[in-house]
């Protein structure tokens, strides 16, 4: 286990260069496709490093703005603070701050910078239907996530998405705004511009690439998460049962988005389990390995 979370370390810092240098193709692009040159590379370079960096010490407030997360107050959810407590007690962990969502849909997420700074929020919806031991296995899951270090990387994929989708859109609006100049001056000079063609080619697919990398982020590291709650708790059948209610479940997580769905134990968009003809499509965004799998695993332990 303590080899897979070093390997989860190197995964997340090469992650992490691979949305800088995206944005950084993005910078590029947006030079060849509106006719800024060298200098949109060096914007987006910029933009990329503030980004990271903002995103180290802010990801995890943005995550819980996005989610609508308030504090959970400590004698209102006492039996959720006493869970936490005694799982980091027992995980020797320092105690993250606890959060609530007004949610139908049962669900949870870890998210931060590192055990000293992180945070757990749990939806009014699994508070209500899961009973005490359910609700510890969940707990141990995303405290799991923090033990491990996955919550840095995945705190950061919330912010490096939504960004690669905002430069891209704004690209292509620039484009359009200038009157596709750089496309008429390779047009009058005989032939289009390739390296324009090739810009606006990787604005339309970057957000998909940035999407497909933000999948693979979490695959992996929900089935470690479900290891090391078992770990943590010595009790499988409690986490196993969890897991089966949120099978069960089909309320659709409204606090979750596109950005966050990586973060949450369960897929929370719609779309899930599509059989249809783009359910290859949408298997190859989700971003949980399918619960069934999950379950099957959790009982051999």
């Amino acid at each position: 286990m303590f080899e897979v979370i070093a390997s989860n370390k190197r995964r997340s810092i090469a992650l992490v260069i691979g949305f800088v240098l995206i944005v950084v193709l993005i910078g590029t692009a947006i030079g060849y496709v509106t006719g800024f040159g060298w200098v949109g590379t060096l914007v987006a370079t910029l933009i990329a490093g503030v980004l990271a960096f903002g995103s180290y010490w802010k990801s995890d407030s943005v995550a819980l703005a996005v989610s609508r997360a308030r504090p959970a107050d400590p004698g209102e959810y006492q039996r959720l603070h006493n869970l936490v407590e005694g799982l980091c007690i027992a995980g020797g962990l320092p105690k993250p701050r606890v959060y609530i969502i007004d949610d139908a849909a049962p669900n949870a997420f870890a998210t931060g910078r590192n055990p000293k700074h992180a945070a757990v929020a749990v939806t009014s919806g699994l508070l209500e239907k899961l009973n005490r031991v359910e609700l510890e296995g969940v707990l141990a899951h995303e405290l799991s996530h923090i033990r491990n270090y996955d919550i840095l990387v995945s705190t950061l994929a919330v912010t490096m998405v939504g960004a690669i989708a905002l430069l891209t859109d704004t690209a292509i609006r620039m484009m359009w705004w200038n009157g596709g100049r750089v496309a008429r001056d390779g047009d009058r000079q005989g032939g289009g511009n390739p390296l324009a063609i090739i810009g606006f080619v990787l604005l339309i697919f970057a957000p998909i690439i940035a999407k497909a990398m933000q999948a693979t982020i979490s695959r992996r590291r929900e089935t470690l998460a479900d290891v090391s709650a078992c770990q943590l708790t010595r009790y499988p059948p409690g986490l196993i049962s969890a897991l089966e209610k949120l099978k069960a479940d089909t309320t659709v997580t409204h606090s979750a988005s596109t950005a966050t769905a990586h973060l949450w134990i369960e897929q929370p968009m719609s779309g899930v389990g599509d059989r249809g003809r783009l359910g290859g499509v949408h298997r190859f965004f989700d971003t949980h390995p399918p619960l069934d799998e999950r379950i099957a695993l959790l009982r051999e332990l």
